[in-house]
């Protein structure tokens, strides 16, 4: 598949008019692109191109230049979300600064080795920069800060492709054999600037596998959020891809997301899979409970690590027991749940979360009350009314959701409206 070139075009530069510019914005997202031809040729078709750009800016302003770059907002939606569908606009592949050429791997040709951890490692390194997106702009690592331009970062390519090439660093696998490190990728050939968006995928965030925790680069910056499979749209569409240089297994381990038993765990143990527990561990935050590191003996470290991961997410008694169980190991193999605090940080974020009042739930509210009362209803499973994804506002999907999820204990009536009271908080953090 070639990628998108500007060829010739005429457009009114010096008519500052909104139909000139209109059509000038129109025909610069519109141009098919060639490959070939005179080196000189192609200087001109770039002077015209950036002359045109130029012109549209000096005629439209901010507002103008965002457009001409693709990145027109959607309209409003009635119930007051975001876009349904982050504004991706794909830009052509291209080298990291001071580097070579790129492109997809030649036959034959061995891709850079990298480890799942390593590959989740540098996605959650944008995350925790906030790298604000763009088409054109390059992060301080060298990659461009769109979508595909962060998936070639975390995969470590050396080069900025596009959703494009992209497949070409990847296996085709099914969705059901998706994990950490992974990708889902939506390429729209007929028009690579609307639609097209690539996701990395960080593990499964419920039990029916209809969420999965989203490592992407969309407006506004870098995010990592509970995302409908495959997507908030065009779902049907996205394609799983596994790189084809990653070696081992889940982040921290190289096992399997199968529970291996309990027989496998506790005093007296010595395996593998106590190795594989501990290094997950280390990965989600244990490594002050490891003197000397993880090993096939079960200790007193392995138990101390294990009980901090089981209370980092609310649970207590024989939830929290030490040991791990298929729910532990589950989080810990797929990159979900919370991570381990820090030393001195406090307990598990759950129980520390009393409910706010109900003055912060109703029309008009956004706050950090609504967003966690989002995020929590997604994880609980009870989120398939949002269309964007939880938010600090307050909206009718959000409402829906509360009620779906009053609904489910078995209340009815005014006990069911929709609107979080205490014990409707009590057991959705439960």
């Amino acid at each position: 598949m070639t990628v998108p070139v500007f060829e010739e075009y005429e457009p009114a530069i010096d008519c500052g008019c909104a139909g000139c510019a209109v059509r000038r914005r129109s025909a610069a997202r519109a141009l098919p692109v060639r490959r070939g031809g005179h080196p000189a040729a192609h200087g001109a078709r770039r002077a015209l191109v950036l002359a045109t750009a130029a012109g549209v800016v000096l005629s439209c302003g901010a507002a103008g230049g965002a457009a001409a770059a693709g990145h027109v907002p959607g309209p409003p939606r009635a119930d007051g979300g975001a876009d349904p569908e982050p504004a991706t606009p794909q830009g052509e592949k291209g080298p990291l600064r001071g580097t070579g050429a790129s492109g997809p791997p030649s036959a034959g040709s061995a891709v850079p080795k990298t480890t799942r951890a390593e590959i989740i490692d540098r996605a959650k390194r944008w995350v925790g920069a906030k790298v604000p997106y763009s088409m054109e702009k390059y992060w301080s690592d060298g990659y461009r800060q769109d979508c595909s331009g962060y998936v070639s970062m975390a995969w470590n390519l050396g080069s900025n492709e596009w959703t494009g090439s992209l497949a070409a660093y990847g296996t085709r696998i099914a969705r059901a054999d998706l994990q950490p490190g992974d990708i889902l990728l939506f390429h729209n050939p007929a028009d690579p600037s609307k639609g097209s968006h690539v996701t990395i995928f960080g593990g499964w965030s419920d039990s029916t596998r209809t969420h999965y925790v989203a490592y992407e680069q969309a407006r506004p910056q870098t995010r990592k959020q509970s995302t409908p499979l495959a997507y908030w749209s065009n779902s049907d569409r996205y394609v799983a891809y596994r790189y084809k240089g990653v070696t081992g297994g889940s982040p921290g381990s190289g096992s399997s997301t199968s529970f291996p038993g309990a027989k496998q765990f506790g005093p007296g143990a010595d395996n593998k899979y106590v190795t594989a527990l501990g290094r997950m561990l280390v990965q989600r935050g244990g490594k002050r409970f490891y003197a000397v590191g993880p090993g096939p003996e079960w200790s007193a470290a392995d138990r101390r690590a294990t009980q901090a991961f089981q209370r980092a997410q609310g649970w207590q008694g024989k939830e929290a027991d030490g040991i791990p169980g298929p729910d532990t190991w589950r989080l810990l193999a797929t990159g979900g749940g919370r991570n381990i605090p820090a030393a001195g940080a406090g307990g598990s974020p759950n129980t520390a979360v009393a409910f706010p009042g109900r003055g912060y739930f109703k029309p008009g509210q956004s706050n950090s009350h609504v967003d966690r009362l989002g995020e929590q209803l997604v994880k609980k499973g009870y989120g398939k009314h949002y269309v964007s994804g939880p938010d600090p506002r307050w909206t009718e999907a959000d409402r829906r959701n509360v009620e779906a999820f009053q609904r489910a204990q078995g209340w009815r009536g005014g006990a069911a409206d929709g609107y979080p009271g205490p014990e409707t908080w009590r057991r959705l953090f439960a």
